[in-house]
């Protein structure tokens, strides 16, 4: 890898090359939410206090991304878990510790915000990601569902 390789707290300014990220073939295939959709979003979530996105930056390029969420778990005596979501590594970047450098950051700020375990969700279609996220250690648990709800423009 060139160059240092750091984890850092994504600014709205980030958010062009994150969607940049999202459009890869195996993750959203090209299909991405307007700029000013994901703005919006983005400011939404600057007002949960353990909800970020992050990125892996290599000489001023962003290269990889992912989002990070604390939650409070009253079942396990209020301890919080750590929620890591939408990992994405530039294709040109796989392969050279990018995602592990962003998985064991995600792993850190977990710990220091006191969690007791992290969880991370993947497209069915990611098999090369799962095989990634098994080699650190994750294994696989249940399943997981969505269901998208629709809104009408008057809420």
């Amino acid at each position: 890898m060139n160059g240092l390789l750091t984890c850092r707290a994504a600014s709205k300014a980030d958010l062009p090359e994150i969607l940049r990220l999202y459009a890869q073939p195996d993750l959203d295939d090209g299909k991405v939410l307007p700029l000013s959709e994901a703005e919006r979003i983005f400011e939404r979530m600057a007002r949960y206090p353990d909800y970020t996105i992050y990125v892996a930056v290599s000489n001023d390029q962003i290269v990889g991304t992912f989002a990070l969420l604390i939650m409070d778990n009253l079942g396990h005596l209020g301890t919080p878990s750590a929620v890591i979501d939408d990992v994405a590594v530039d294709p040109a970047w796989q392969g050279r510790g990018v995602g592990n450098k962003m998985i064991h950051y995600a792993l850190e700020v977990a710990r220091e915000k006191g969690c007791y375990k992290a969880m991370l969700s993947s497209n069915l279609k990611r098999e090369r990601a799962h095989a990634f996220y098994e080699s650190l250690g994750f294994e696989r648990h249940g399943y997981s569902f969505r269901v998208s709800i629709q809104h009408s423009r008057d809420q």
